[in-house]
């Protein structure tokens, strides 16, 4: 659980600031459970400068209530979180100063999203909240008002959140709840999850990662582990202390979140095997008489596979599937043993390619269309899906005919413009199997919105 908040003061020496103004969300990963907003009288006058910046001035704040009378709120709302901010040392330092003031001592653990978002979005021009969220794309209203500045740190902390495919925000918040105690009820751990699509995250001491899976419905699959009776579900239920998840709001964003962090968290009951999830490929080649002939073969990176497919009927299937819907030849494509023509041409299904009677330029731009179909339409792309709430959407990129990354936006400015979508995806590296998963998708799910798109995305 975080409470990411903000504060505005009255300037001045250090250690003798006032707070003027404190927003409060109390966020689960997922959503806000709570917030506290108000203003505040310092009971002592707030720097000229301050008041230009903020807009706050002295006659404002006479009838707020004073820190002693929200005390006890700023207390129950941040109990048992760890606070969020921008530049935290800033505003935890500030809120344990005047609850010192007061004769407590105020203890929360803390999390800087501006030592985050360096980790996790190098090579920023500028890490001030402001510039850093314009430069992201993120709405934000009411700058250096303590509601707007929260809010955007709340968007930027879950953007960050979606980035960490290390889960070490996750894993170092669960360090800090489960210390000591013993394991829930499976059945309370199924209770409190969605059944919404996404990732799950089955963690046991200290918060490491023992499983990762997703579905359509997590609390679905989930129980599904924690009432089967293999070795691996049994084990995972004697070990499990808690399960975190990411919804995706896409199936697909789900699939390749899976496969990547399978990979670069490698949990131990996970079978991390070597063997790639296809096994056949479809390829071209140019036979001696100009014709472009597809086939289907064994999967080799060191050829030039132009889809792939899990087991060698898939790709039959497809191969026959677009010979049909491009009107190929299916001798040339090996579909057909025919010594002269085609069965297909005297039924008027081929014009003729496989004795000749079609130009090899007209039937080749046929293929090139097939090709586009089956494999990626365009070589730098957005394939758009749901989002993870209603006005959200997600966005996995293909630059140079191949996976970059992905992510979530909320304005159309951050997908048009290629150097927000940059900072806004979080890029993967398992491109081949990623590749795989998309293209297998794409054949299954044609409806999906596809953005072409004329510069690159990634910096690599």
């Amino acid at each position: 659980m975080y409470a990411v908040l903000d504060i505005e003061t009255t300037g001045g020496l250090y250690n003798e600031e006032g707070i003027t103004e404190i927003a409060i969300y109390r966020y689960d990963g997922h959503k806000v459970t709570d917030q506290f907003i108000s203003l505040i009288n310092p009971e002592k006058e707030i720097q000229p400068f301050v008041v230009n910046l903020t807009g706050i001035n002295n006659a404002m704040l006479r009838s707020a209530p004073k820190f002693y009378e929200v005390a006890k709120r700023i207390i129950e709302i941040t109990d048992g979180c760890i606070i969020v901010a921008h530049n935290a040392l800033f505003d935890y330092r500030v809120l344990q100063t005047e609850f010192r003031r007061l004769g407590f001592d105020f203890q929360r653990k803390s999390i800087c999203t501006v030592e985050l978002a360096k980790k996790l979005i190098p090579e920023q021009p500028s890490y001030s909240l402001g510039k850093l969220v314009r430069s992201l794309g993120i709405a934000v209203s009411d700058r250096h008002r303590a509601t707007g500045d929260a809010q955007a740190t709340l968007k930027l902390f879950k953007l960050l959140l979606a980035k960490d495919t290390g889960k070490i925000i996750v894993q170092e918040t669960l360090k800090s709840e489960t210390t000591g105690t013993l394991p829930p009820k499976l059945l309370d751990i199924v209770e409190k999850l969605p059944t919404s699509v996404g990732v799950f995250y089955i963690h046991g001491d200290d918060g490491k990662i023992l499983y990762i899976g997703r579905g359509k419905n997590i609390k679905k699959k989930v129980n599904q582990h924690f009432t089967g009776v293999n070795q691996k579900s049994k084990r995972i239920q004697k070990e499990v202390k808690v399960v975190t998840y990411e919804e995706t709001g896409s199936e697909l964003v789900a699939l390749l979140k899976e496969n990547e962090e399978i990979k670069l968290n490698q949990p131990i009951y996970n079978q991390t095997s070597k063997q790639k999830p296809y096994n056949f490929a479809l390829y071209q080649e140019e036979d001696e008489n100009g014709y472009l002939r597809l086939f289907v073969g064994k999967a080799d990176s060191r050829k030039n596979m132009l889809t792939t497919f899990s087991n060698v009927h898939e790709g039959k299937n497809t191969l026959f599937k677009l010979t049909e819907e491009f009107v190929l030849c299916t001798k040339i494509n090996g579909i057909s043993e025919a010594k002269k023509n085609c069965y297909n041409f005297s039924i008027s299904k081929c014009h003729g390619a496989c004795i000749e009677k079609e130009e090899p330029l007209i039937y080749n731009q046929r293929v090139v269309e097939a090709i586009k179909k089956y494999s990626y339409p365009y070589n730098n792309m957005v394939i758009v899906d749901k989002g993870r709430e209603i006005d959200e959407r997600s966005a996995i990129v293909i630059e140079a005919g191949q996976f970059v990354g992905l992510g979530f936006y909320n304005l159309n400015y951050q997908i048009n413009n290629t150097s927000v979508l940059s900072s806004v995806i979080t890029k993967m590296n398992n491109k081949a199997d990623a590749n795989h998963i998309i293209q297998s998708y794409l054949r299954k799910h044609s409806t999906l919105k596809i953005i072409k798109i004329s510069e690159t995305v990634s910096n690599d």
